[in-house]
């Protein structure tokens, strides 16, 4: 598990790492996230065993424009509108899946999808370089507290068997809880993140 600082030129780094399929250890703009190329089948497979998450609970996804949520899911003009009020931003929207060629553990059973634009500069730099959807998830061992301290984050993993390939260490985050998640299908939220109305 290599550590470096974050910076525009680590940036790079992080993007050789998840085009080969390893997983990156980013801060986001809730808590640190576990992130790695959401059409990688390794990738996927090695995020779930990090975070010993059951397959059952499918990953979210990063993406960098609506225009790309649009090319992933069905999204009608109520449902637009809603996702322009909170993107970029800390909300995570579950939407019927329009393309569904991705690993096992993206998309759920009944061919449901989640995305979120976030609102990290050094994120949306990554997303834009890679051009590609991100699978994310937080920082942490399942069953266990989603962190803003990067201290915290390493301690998780540092024992592990299997690691994250690489850290972008931006010390303590503002303190934030994860996402909140919408279901923009049957309109309801399924995680309370924050304070949201819809």
């Amino acid at each position: 598990m290599k550590i470096v600082k974050i910076s525009t030129k680590n940036l790079n780094e992080a993007v050789k790492v998840i085009k080969k399929g390893g997983v990156v250890i980013f801060p986001t703009d809730t808590v640190y996230g576990l992130i790695a190329d959401a059409k990688n089948k390794t990738a996927i497979k090695k995020i779930f065993k990090i975070k010993k998450r059951s397959l059952k609970k499918p990953l979210p996804i990063f993406v960098k424009d609506l225009k790309t949520a649009k090319h992933l899911a069905d999204i009608n003009k109520k449902q637009e509108k809603i996702i322009k009020k909170y993107w970029p931003g800390k909300v995570t929207v579950i939407l019927k899946a329009k393309l569904t060629k991705f690993p096992k553990g993206i998309i759920s059973k009944d061919k449901k999808i989640g995305l979120r634009i976030p609102d990290y500069r050094f994120l949306s730099i990554l997303l834009k370089k890679l051009n590609r959807p991100l699978a994310e998830t937080s920082a942490n061992i399942s069953g266990k507290k989603a962190s803003t301290k990067i201290k915290e984050v390493l301690k998780q993993f540092e024992k592990q068997r299997c690691q994250p390939n690489l850290v972008l260490d931006a010390g303590n985050l503002r303190t934030s809880l994860s996402s909140t998640v919408v279901d923009l299908i049957d309109f309801k939220i399924l995680r309370e993140g924050g304070t949201l109305k819809i």
